[in-house]
């Protein structure tokens, strides 16, 4: 048997390797097998609990009105390409027919 570590986030046993990464088949988790996790990097969570991460696209789940503008961001507004940045809003993007943005995850969900 096969002498893997368990998952850091979810203590699972059935964890396997997939090139230089340790894979977590439960709760989907990726964490380097050199064991240098970078505990400083943000986690950021969509609406639904789904890790996000840069060039991801994402659906907009509530109207959204553009601050300084007439403008709304309807639902369902697909957003491909996504950057993850640090502060308030928390993803910068590229809208079609709006131009760049910055979105909050709450109102956002993975595609």
């Amino acid at each position: 048997m096969s002498d893997l570590p368990h998952c850091p986030q979810c203590d699972s046993a059935f964890t396997y390797e997939d090139r230089d990464m340790f894979v977590c088949p439960e709760c989907a988790h990726e964490w380097p097998q050199s064991g240098e996790v970078d505990e400083d990097q943000k986690v950021i969570k969509d609406s639904n609990g789904n890790l996000l991460a840069d060039g991801d696209t994402i659906t907009v789940i509530k109207d959204l009105k553009v601050k300084g503008s007439s403008l709304v961001v309807k639902v369902g507004t697909k957003v491909k390409n996504i950057r993850l940045v640090d502060g308030d809003h928390d993803i910068d993007c590229k809208i079609d027919g709006i131009g760049a943005m910055k979105l909050k995850s709450e109102f956002v969900k993975k595609v």
